[in-house]
């Protein structure tokens, strides 16, 4: 008999959550040092936490997790743009003076440092060192390694990498202020600022002196980590050895987590030759995005038997956005009713129902499924109108009335949606001609959809599309490379349409700019895969971060959703308010879920092997 696992998160913990985060911002004024720090309000654990609530602190330690990945690597560096590195190096290898809670929207607990210290205005922030910490090659960490290790991470490359570079941009001064204390002054407000330092990886300066840090190669940087990097072959599979002597072990962050021997990943060019090798037992755990194959896929022997658990992970973060970007970059999709036309084109009732079953719900905004979320179809409350009302006569329409992503009857011929379709381009200047849409010039329409080798869902998603588009007229062809290819096409943003998936947090903060900002429109690298340059989003965000109080920040974000919405950059797929774990049976988790669900620091952090 199949072993079908459901936890629920408890009430009284999302309760809780929810409560702390609606509370009354108190500043983190301190009267002195603290061992954490929240976004909004104060930490849920007391200064004496055993371990994280999600965490099993008795849980046993040894033997090992097979993960499976599609792509490969050609570099152990994850900090830099050069090359492809695997995802989860730096998680396991490498430390942060704090350390996330999952549980909570935006709460930090002292990992290498025991303390943290800002004022009211978080004009600054000040950590002091724990005693004792140490890299695994037996060097202690120092003041200076930190200090090198933000400053490196901020500019090194042509160009340095945006996710570190722009918030060193925003440092005026970070200093040493005693042997095991550091100071870092911020140049603007910016609530998140203290926040985002603290959890920038710390690496050891002597490893890289006299060498190009930025150059890339299959050295992987010295840390602090639980692990250390054991055998690989490039593009094929990387091992990570627990470190017998890591130095962290008994802090409460880390207590229950971390806890197999061995963690490994192997790397395949196909997803269904990745499910294959699940089947077969060479992997140990696989995540499961298609509900429909859920319910069909896993009838198996292993799972029949037993020796596979299927496990669903309940969650309460919003649905973020996942689809196909269009590169306003390119002028084909400058207009926005371009735009809207292809969004009513994709039959997204129809590709649902065919691949995703029942089990998926349509993205409406990128903020869905929280109360973060614009309304959709609805014009712009109050509070949030007042917002966007300084930008009004430049924001697109649907922003301010209200736009709501279209829906289809689900048949084939989805008339009514390319009828409108066809109305929008044609006020876009494009007219059909023997079967063919072109432009006033002649121009034919047509573009490339760019995927990865192995994405089987996406590529039939994209198929459906296609198939869609040539009743309009358009001729869309899909081209898939290999993961390299992607990543410096996507990087250089030599493309048309793409893949995009964006998920977002219960406390959205300063990659919001990395995801949106016009810094992004012409510098390689940007995670701005759309091109969007809209000064009000650009101002709305910067609201955001200044925002003292939960009402106005829910206040700004719920604008920002309607400008990223309304704008109809992505044709938008469909999300799932759970995770699905299928696993070897000897693969264990707490019963207790955090709020953010199956969500980095979730697996394989909290996970444990028992026969």
């Amino acid at each position: 008999m199949s072993l079908r696992k459901r936890v629920d998160a408890p009430r009284a913990s999302l309760g809780a959550a929810i409560a702390l985060f609606l509370g009354v911002f108190c500043g983190l004024a301190q009267a002195g040092p603290e061992n954490g720090i929240a976004m909004y309000g104060n930490p849920a654990l007391p200064h004496d936490f055993v371990s994280f609530p999600y965490a099993n602190p008795d849980a046993p330690k040894g033997g090992r997790i097979v993960l499976g990945e599609t792509g490969g690597f050609d570099s152990l560096n994850p900090f830099i743009l050069k090359g492809r590195a695997p995802a989860e190096l730096s998680a396991l290898t490498v430390e942060t003076l704090m350390v996330r809670s999952i549980d909570e929207p935006f709460t930090l607990y002292g990992a290498l440092a025991e303390s943290v210290e800002t004022d009211a205005a978080r004009s600054y922030v000040a950590f002091t060192l724990r005693d004792g910490a140490r890299f695994s090659d037996g060097k202690p960490v120092t003041v200076e390694d930190v200090l090198w290790s933000f400053r490196t991470l901020g500019t090194a490359g042509s160009p340095p990498n945006p996710r570190y570079s722009a918030t060193w941009s925003k440092v005026a001064r970070a200093e040493q202020t005693g042997p095991r204390t550091l100071r870092i002054t911020f140049t603007e407000p910016d609530r998140e600022l203290p926040l985002i330092m603290a959890v920038r990886p710390v690496l050891e300066k002597a490893q890289w002196g006299g060498r190009d840090f930025a150059a890339g190669g299959m050295e992987a940087p010295i840390g602090s980590g639980p692990y250390v990097v054991g055998a690989y072959e490039a593009g094929r599979y990387i091992t990570y050895v627990k470190n017998p002597d890591w130095w962290g072990k008994d802090l409460p962050v880390n207590r229950g987590r971390w806890n197999f021997d061995t963690i490994r990943t192997d790397y395949f060019g196909d997803a269904d030759v990745m499910f294959e090798s699940f089947r077969a037992g060479e992997i140990t755990s696989y995540r499961e995005s298609n509900a429909a194959k859920w319910v069909t896929n896993y009838d198996f022997p292993a799972v029949r038997s037993g020796t596979i658990v299927m496990s669903e992970i309940p969650h309460h973060r919003p649905s973020g956005i996942e689809g196909f970007v269009m590169n306003t970059r390119r002028p084909l999709f400058a207009d926005w009713q371009v735009r809207d036309a292809l969004i009513l084109a994709f039959n997204s009732e129809l590709a649902q129902r065919t691949l995703a079953g029942d089990g998926a719900r349509r993205i409406q905004s990128y903020f869905g499924n929280s109360d973060l979320g614009m309304m959709p179809g609805t014009p712009a409350p109050g509070a949030v109108r007042a917002l966007l009302a300084p930008y009004a006569a430049d924001l697109i329409p649907g922003v301010m009335e209200g736009y709501a992503v279209p829906v289809s009857d689900g048949s084939r011929a989805n008339r009514r949606n390319l009828r409108a379709a066809t109305r929008e381009l044609a006020e876009a200047g494009w007219t059909s001609a023997d079967g063919t849409l072109r432009d006033s010039h002649g121009t034919p329409f047509r573009f490339e959809i760019l995927l990865t080798n192995g994405a089987a869902e996406t590529a039939s998603i994209a198929a459906i599309y296609v198939d869609a588009l040539k009743r309009l007229g358009i001729e869309a062809r899909i081209t898939t490379v290999d993961a390299a290819q992607m990543k410096a096409r996507t990087d250089s943003y030599d493309f048309d349409m793409t893949y995009l998936i964006r998920n977002m947090s219960l406390s959205p903060g300063n990659e919001q700019t990395l995801y949106w900002g016009s810094d992004g429109v012409a510098s390689p690298g940007s995670r701005n895969l759309m091109g969007m340059h809209v000064p009000a989003a650009e101002a709305i965000i910067a609201h955001m971060l200044r925002a003292i109080d939960r009402g106005d920040f829910v206040t700004s974000v719920k604008a920002l959703d309607r400008i990223l919405t309304a704008g109809r950059y992505v044709v938008p797929f469909w999300f799932s308010t759970e995770g699905r774990i299928a696993h070897a049976r000897t693969l264990h988790y707490p019963d207790r879920i955090p709020v953010y669900g199956d969500w980095p620091g979730f697996q394989p952090d909290v996970w444990w092997f028992a026969p």
